[in-house]
């Protein structure tokens, strides 16, 4: 393959890549292509980070949520789910089972809540894991990850404060999608406008202020979405000065709005959230990017392969 006369290998070995550049790449889908960008990103990621792969437990907190996102499982008015809150005894053996096997850190995800009642709850939790969690090997405690949807910036630095550990605290708030259109369509039930783009860039400059490392990222395979809407989205990592980007396929949920819209094809899917992983690589350099559990369900190998990709 070639783009205005250049070949494959020679935009991939360019230092910087145009939005021309990021689109050609995400289009490959000839196994050989494929297999040369992987490699481009595999040893991007070998030379600036070395080969180590990292384990992050993540404990699911609770399924009980606020908003109505159309693509979630656990969206508000999916009244079919079974809710579950853990309880803080329950949170704290599965982060000492983390401290004591091998893993450096932990992430606390939930269903986004904003009442005074499980903000304190997450605080208490935050101080006891790190109570509990110091130790020779740890000499700072688990390092922690909260994955808790859109609050003010308030809540941002108490949680940070509760922590105990600033410097190894991250947050990922996904934007999903750049394209405001795309980010509306998934985020707002028809008639009932409750999330924003604006916002939630908002909420990630205050993570930032609040000394967070800030993660983010999109879903690939959006219904609608192009080529140019997930070069976009790169661009945006860029301009937000992401640490972290956490990303995977659009699937069907049971519990979503939007089934009837279907999703791509399995393996057309996976191949193209492989080529985003390798080129978000070419583009950010030494950043973390998650290897999704989301890709597990398009191949067995999903997480694996998606480590050869860049992840």
């Amino acid at each position: 393959m070639k783009l205005n006369g250049n070949s494959l290998d020679e935009v991939l070995m360019k230092e910087t890549l145009s939005d021309e550049d990021i689109v050609f790449l995400l289009g490959l889908t000839e196994p050989e292509d494929c297999k040369k960008l992987q490699e481009a990103a595999y040893k991007k990621t070998t030379e600036l980070m070395g080969n180590k792969v990292y384990y992050r437990g993540l404990i699911e907190v609770s399924n009980v949520c606020t908003v109505d996102c159309r693509y979630c499982g656990i969206r508000k008015d999916n009244y079919g789910v079974h809710r579950y809150t853990l309880t803080k005894d329950e949170i704290l053996g599965a982060a000492m089972f983390a401290a004591e096997n091998g893993y450096g850190s932990i992430c606390l995800q939930a269903g986004e809540r904003n009442d005074p009642k499980f903000i304190s709850f997450i605080s208490d939790c935050l101080r006891e894991i790190h109570r509990k969690t110091v130790s020779e090997s740890l000499l700072d405690g688990l390092g922690i990850t909260l994955s808790l949807g859109d609050q003010t910036k308030e809540v941002y630095e108490e949680w940070a404060e509760a922590s105990g550990n600033r410097k190894n605290l991250r947050y990922l708030a996904r934007f999903e999608s750049s394209n405001h259109e795309l980010f509306d369509f998934l985020h707002n039930v028809p008639h009932k406008k409750s999330k924003h783009l604006e916002h939630r860039l908002q909420c990630l400059q205050w993570l930032k202020e609040c000394g967070y490392q800030v993660g983010t990222g999109v879903m690939i395979g959006i219904p609608g979405q192009t080529l140019e809407d997930l070069c976009s989205d790169i661009r945006l990592f860029q301009k937000l000065e992401a640490d972290m980007i956490g990303m995977g396929p659009y699937l069907m949920s049971e519990g979503g709005d939007l089934k009837s819209l279907g999703q791509t094809e399995n393996k057309k899917l996976f191949q193209l959230s492989l080529n985003m992983i390798a080129i978000t690589r070419l583009v950010m350099g030494n950043i973390n990017i998650a290897a999704a559990t989301a890709m597990q369900v398009l191949d067995p190998q999903g997480r694996e392969t998606a480590i050869s990709y860049g992840a």
